[in-house]
């Protein structure tokens, strides 16, 4: 995995240039991968829309999913870009890892992300069978915005408000079985508090140029009642799939409050084998101790207990 030195003071998975136009994460080297399916479109409306998928070298499958969205602002970043290393360990486990792309801020604002990363999951059910994946096990993966992505999948299975019917696939679900969210914002308009608390500000979060301002299509602080809708507080609910959470103790750009308490709002309602959280407590944002080995063991822990064996209740 990359050294701490490859990632810049202002971390890309938040940061890059203001519009994010030229500039580009280094590519993972797929090369390694003997089975995989690159730049399959879900949906049509947009270029954006597509999809990786990375099998195990033998076998048939149907192979449990490790769905990976990339981080970058809601305004960068790529399915293709060396986040995606640590989650292609999963193909030597068993799993298959599907990367996807989505609209990014500068395109489309909120709710096109979430909206594409549904449709991406409707489509792989409907496609299961061709690329030997297994449509019931769907674990979604993300970190920073990804992060963020990933629960509002966790969270949002039965809000058919996110399902945009010209996206396809209506007749299958986008709920998934399991979730890990690194370090994703929830509530963005109490981010900048929160780094001030954490004697990490000032925060830029509320600025009209901020990536969540981007994302949002406008200043969050003066549209509170959308800004609600892009926080996967919102829809919790009963019966919702198990959460891994993990943040930075010391990230400057997503407080570890944000994850903290969108934790104990999962534990109103999650049964508490179904709730795994922790704070990496040396860790920044995007920070290459996620990544490794120790890391991602448990990481895998967690998927295999949860996709192989459901908790009840």
């Amino acid at each position: 995995m990359p050294d701490k030195d490859v990632f810049p003071k202002r971390h890309p998975m938040r940061f890059g240039p203001p519009d994010g136009e030229g500039f580009h994460m280094p590519d993972a080297d797929i090369s390694f991968v003997k089975r995989k399916f690159l730049d399959l479109p879900y949906a049509s409306f947009s270029d954006s829309q597509k999809l990786d998928i990375y099998l195990p070298e033998s076998g048939d499958g149907p192979f449990p999913v490790i769905l990976q969205i990339h981080g970058g602002a809601f305004a960068i970043g790529d399915k293709r870009d060396i986040h995606l290393l640590p989650f292609l360990k999963g193909i030597e486990r068993g799993y298959a890892v599907v990367s996807v792309n989505y609209r990014l801020s500068g395109e489309a604002i909120f709710p096109a992300a979430v909206q594409d990363v549904k449709a991406a999951v409707r489509w792989i059910r409907a496609n299961q069978a061709q690329y030997h994946l297994d449509g019931n096990r769907i674990a979604a993966c993300g970190g920073s915005a990804g992060g963020n992505l990933a629960a509002m999948l966790g969270v949002t299975g039965q809000t058919p408000e996110f399902d945009d019917p010209t996206l396809g696939n209506l007749d299958f679900s986008s709920e998934v079985q399991a979730v890990v969210d690194w370090f994703g914002p929830v509530d963005f308009l109490t981010m900048d508090q929160q780094l001030d608390q954490n004697g990490f500000g000032p925060g830029d979060h509320s600025e009209s140029s901020s990536p969540e301002s981007r994302y949002m299509g406008a200043p969050i602080q003066e549209i509170p009642e959308k800004v609600k809708l892009a926080n996967p507080t919102t829809y919790i609910h009963p019966n919702l799939p198990p959460f891994f959470i993990q943040h930075g103790r010391i990230d400057r750009l997503v407080p570890v409050q944000q994850s903290i308490n969108f934790h104990k709002e999962l534990e109103k309602d999650l049964h508490p084998a179904s709730l795994k959280f922790e704070t990496l407590e040396n860790a920044g944002h995007g920070d290459p101790l996620f990544e490794t080995d120790h890391n991602m063991e448990k990481v895998f822990l967690f998927l295999d207990e949860n996709l192989n064996d459901p908790i009840e209740g």
